[in-house]
């Protein structure tokens, strides 16, 4: 862009200020010292050397050439009104025109470093698979300089098919301006064409486009792009063309907003993987004691208290899961890909059959195994509807039992608690429990701890039993609940390592040496939270190593 001043003394003056390039190529003169000489082809090659060397220097400095032009024809000597005689004012600067006769009288060179986080900005886009293209008016030099200083090009790369000017450009055919798109990370003295243009072609590519601008002049490819990205201290032009305004005008700033924006994404599967999943479970509870003839496990409403009151606030609470630890190593999602994949789905499923079987497993277990159950046969319990009098196969039974409160108490108990658990699961999509410990998302553990203390209430106060028609738990029912619970954990832990080790893709992940794939022991043990394993594996081994008759219900 070309600016003019004028200034009225004894004599008028004109000077000009803009691109090197611009400006040397209307010139006609230089002024060293006091005089006034002509601007050979070797003077004007050894000027613009020491701009590209100002420009692509340690400091990398944004050069402005000036120039001036004595004694243009005055204001009030041109007819403006008419613009057909704007072509004699040619030579006045009226027109950018080559013939403006002007004299080169020195360049500015400004210190504009990027910040300082920038760069590591840039490297992190890259591990997420985003990448980042520089678009400036800025020299050439200059500008591949700034990219290699920020870590858009490494000190290695050529960047002959990788660094563009506008007019390079524009005399490339179509088809080679979509292959130069293709492998561009920067375009330097464009105009604003260029950048729609830009975006027109990464979006026929099917790529999501995010352009940062500030100007008029950027309006367009602001409107134009998915994700249009104003400056705070931008036109407001530019502002009312964007989605999103960087009040800090930081780069680092959109790395932020892409991680928060993948995190909330996150958060949502993680609240409809906790609910289908249930749902799933509770279905599975139903249709299993129907096929297999037993009594009711749980009734409507037990399934309404579970469904309304205790699935509720865990659920809400995942909205507060913090990202996981991989969140930005990954490429970013397909547009057009499902928010249930077909690999999410068998996962729901998965978790829906356990939750199902065990809800029904502990019901079973009363029945069957119990110390203080009736320890009846698995053919007495699928035959309980001929109980009477009259059949010897329930000879010296009382067929009051099938309607006691404890196999449903049980079933509602362990259904209550494995969802509490797989609450603990929906922490992170993919990272295991021993690296993103519950308490990475405090409000979880209330809700947790909340649902729980529900569950106590209509347990033991009355009247509530009654209402629910449950009964009151001992502590050896209490951790058959838990052992039957926390399988759910182990179970979700295999499906995540199948997830992050098969599933998930990572920018540059082909590359990798077949030898890297593997875990050593020292690898492995990395980022696991040891007050986490200490909390826990005791409580564990106990649950597990207390007698609770379990293995009698496979055996009955």
């Amino acid at each position: 862009m070309f600016y003019f001043l004028w200034f009225e003394f004894l004599s008028l003056s004109l000077t000009l200020q803009g691109a090197p390039e611009g400006v040397l190529d209307r010139c006609t003169h230089i002024r060293v010292g006091g005089n006034k000489v002509p601007l050979t082809p070797g003077i004007k090659d050894k000027v613009l050397s020491v701009i590209r060397e100002y420009g692509t220097g340690r400091d990398t400095l944004r050069c402005l050439a000036l120039a001036t032009k004595d004694n243009p024809i005055a204001k009030e000597d041109m007819v403006l009104e008419d613009s057909n005689r704007f072509i004699e004012y040619e030579d006045s600067g009226l027109t950018l025109s080559p013939q403006m006769d002007l004299t080169f009288v020195g360049c500015v060179g400004m210190l504009d470093p990027p910040r300082a986080e920038v760069a590591a900005s840039i490297k992190l886009c890259r591990l997420a698979g985003i990448r980042v293209i520089m678009i400036t008016g800025d020299n050439k030099g200059t500008a591949i300089a700034i990219c290699r200083r920020i870590g858009i090009f490494s000190d290695k790369d050529d960047v002959s098919s990788m660094a563009f000017t506008g007019r390079e450009f524009d005399d490339l055919s179509p088809a080679a301006q979509r292959d130069a798109v293709v492998n561009a990370r920067c375009f330097a003295r464009v105009e604003p064409s260029h950048k729609s243009k830009i975006v027109e072609f990464l979006q026929s590519m099917d790529e999501i486009t995010a352009m940062t601008g500030d100007g008029v002049n950027d309006a367009p490819a602001l409107k134009k792009a998915e994700i249009g990205i104003a400056m705070g201290s931008g036109t407001a032009v530019a502002k009312s063309a964007s989605e999103m305004v960087l009040a800090d005008d930081n780069f680092s700033t959109i790395v932020a907003a892409v991680e928060e924006g993948r995190a909330i994404y996150n958060n949502m599967k993680q609240f409809i993987r906790y609910l289908i999943s249930s749902n799933v479970g509770e279905v599975v509870c139903i249709f299993l004691t129907a096929a297999l003839g037993f009594p009711e496990a749980l009734i409507p409403v037990q399934l309404l208290w579970v469904n309304l009151v205790t699935d509720g606030l865990p659920a809400t609470a995942l909205g507060f899961n913090p990202p996981d630890l991989d969140i930005m190593n990954k490429v970013p999602r397909n547009a057009r890909e499902p928010l249930i994949s077909g690999w999410l789905f068998f996962r729901y499923l998965a978790i829906g059959c356990y939750v199902g079987v065990a809800t029904v497993g502990a019901a079973t277990w009363w029945f069957v195994a119990a110390e203080d159950g009736p320890r009846i046969t698995f053919y007495q319990l699928s035959h309980f509807l001929q109980c009477g009098p009259d059949n010897p196969e329930f000879d010296g039974l009382k067929c009051e039992l099938f309607e006691s409160p404890y196999p449903m108490t049980m079933a509602l108990s362990v259904l209550v608690t494995i969802e509490m658990c797989n609450a603990l699961n929906s922490v992170s999509e993919n990272q295991s429990l021993l690296r993103m410990p519950p308490w990475e998302n405090v409000w979880l553990l209330g809700a947790i701890c909340l649902s729980m203390s529900l569950h106590f209430l209509i347990l033991y106060v009355e009247p509530l039993p009654i209402i629910f028609q449950i009964t009151p738990l001992n502590l050896t029912q209490w951790l058959m609940v838990l052992k039957l619970s926390l399988p759910v954990l182990l179970l979700d832990e295999v499906l995540k390592l199948a997830a992050r080790n098969y599933m998930e893709n990572y920018p540059g992940k082909e590359l990798e040496k077949p030898s890297s794939k593997g875990c050593s022991l020292s690898a492995c043990m990395e980022g696991i939270s040891w007050p986490f394993v200490a909390l826990t594996l005791p409580l564990v081994l106990w649950i597990y190593s207390t007698d609770t008759n379990m293995a009698d219900m496979f055996w009955s």
